[in-house]
């Protein structure tokens, strides 16, 4: 079993050693880890097709393959989003509030730190490697990462190439650590290492998340699956809304932001579900009915009768489930009901609708005629990002560096004593 605590001790003296760098350097060290990434790629694809291999043997599903894959546009993406973070502004060292106290002499300011150590647990998407390196660098952080078993080898060439880069600069490479030992113990106890760890984020499944809630005594922020959802409204553009639910279901079936559960009201059903399932039929995608949507659509290939779990299922596959509702309160209590608050859409060209849609709906982002798919730090110019957090504490939504970052109050005085 790996000694946690020597990796814990080790990130909390990278941390101070980070802390102390400039805005510049470590913009310098994102760059040049990123043209590492690139100039290494063969070497991480090597690496990266032992994992696919036996994902494969295994019998993985497609969905988790894909998750694993780094291809050169994947690599291309992951250097990318290390140079989008180096050209944004850190938030460290931000003043977040302001007072002098006249009577008492004192100037006090909220300021923005670094949290000192966050630890990821992922599953296998080696991306995340590293995004979550570049956020947790840029915002003067050392990172613990914790990766699955499925991406070992793809985890620990990403890992090695940036500590060499890091160490190219003189810069401590613990800033960056992998725990390579994948067993449940080990992982266990990593969530219990609150003595050098600040921060844990979870990522991946429902199951994983829960285990961390569940475990950790080290601070969580929950990040959640996405059971996302696409209602059609009376008022829609059936041809807007054909699109945007083909591209939320079919451009990538493995990210948490794709659609999994269709609601489309009952007076425009007729006319926009069989179009919608045809364009779906493309992709050989299964339509999980429910009573009316079935009647409609029987004929159609790949159609079956929904349950009432697949209005709560994240498939993660060619598979949507469809919910008829009369009106735009049913579709937002249906939705509030099932939805995993992460990402809901509404296609109509209703904007009393649309406000009352966005307004009501408890998730962490909200849609008005566009695809769910958007919901990606990347996309929202936040560089890489760590995580989608669906709780609602301290953060929410896609945790760019804002969400890496806590406070604390400096207090100047000149002999001030209390009055």
């Amino acid at each position: 079993m790996v000694n946690l605590e020597i990796l814990g001790k080790n990130a909390r003296q990278a941390a101070v050693s980070i802390n102390r760098l400039d805005d510049e350097t470590i913009n310098n060290a994102l760059n040049i880890c990123a043209k590492a990434l690139i100039d290494n790629a063969e070497f991480i694809k090597r690496q990266n097709a032992i994992d696919v291999k036996n994902a494969v043997d295994k019998g993985l599903s497609l969905a988790f393959i894909d998750r694993l894959t780094l291809t050169d546009k994947v690599l291309q993406g992951m250097a990318e989003g290390l140079r989008q973070v180096a050209s944004i502004k850190s938030p460290r060292g931000q003043i977040e509030y302001s007072y002098v106290n006249e009577y008492q002499g004192i100037d006090i300011k909220k300021i923005n730190v670094p949290f000192g150590v966050i630890g990821i647990i992922y599953e296998s998407r080696p991306n995340v490697t590293a995004d979550a390196f570049a956020l947790c660098f840029k915002t003067a952080n050392a990172v613990i990462l914790k990766g699955g078993s499925d991406s070992i080898n793809s985890n620990r060439a990403v890992v090695g190439v940036l500590k060499d880069a890091l160490n190219s600069l003189n810069i401590d490479a613990n800033a960056v650590t992998l725990i390579e030992d994948t067993s449940r113990e080990t992982t266990l106890a990593f969530m219990r290492l609150n003595k050098y760890v600040d921060l844990l984020i979870p990522r991946g499944s429902a199951s994983l998340i829960n285990a961390t809630v569940q475990n950790a005594t080290v601070p969580v922020i929950e990040t959640g699956a996405g059971n996302c959802h696409i209602y059609v409204d009376e008022y829609a553009d059936i041809n807007k809304a054909v699109e945007v639910v083909y591209n939320a279901k079919t451009q990538r079936y493995s990210p948490c932001n794709a659609c999994e559960s269709l609601v489309i009201n009952s007076k425009i059903i007729h006319t926009a579900l069989p179009l919608i399932a045809e364009r779906l039929k493309e992709k050989q995608v299964e339509i999980r009915c429910d009573k009316l949507s079935y009647q409609i659509i029987k004929d159609y290939p790949y159609v079956a009768k929904a349950l009432v779990a697949d209005f709560d299922t994240e498939y993660l596959a060619p598979i949507i489930s469809v919910k008829t509702v009369d009106s735009i309160e049913e579709a937002i209590a249906h939705i509030n009901a099932h939805s995993t608050r992460h990402s809901e859409s509404i296609i109509t060209e209703n904007m009393q609708n649309a406000e009352k849609f966005l307004n009501e709906i408890d998730s962490s982002t909200v849609y008005h005629n566009a695809s769910t798919r958007f919901t990606d730090g990347f996309e929202f110019g936040l560089g890489a990002e760590i995580g989608i957090s669906t709780q609602k504490l301290h953060a929410r939504g896609p945790m760019g560096l804002n969400a890496l970052v806590t406070s604390k109050y400096v207090v100047r005085g000149d002999g001030a004593v209390r009055k």
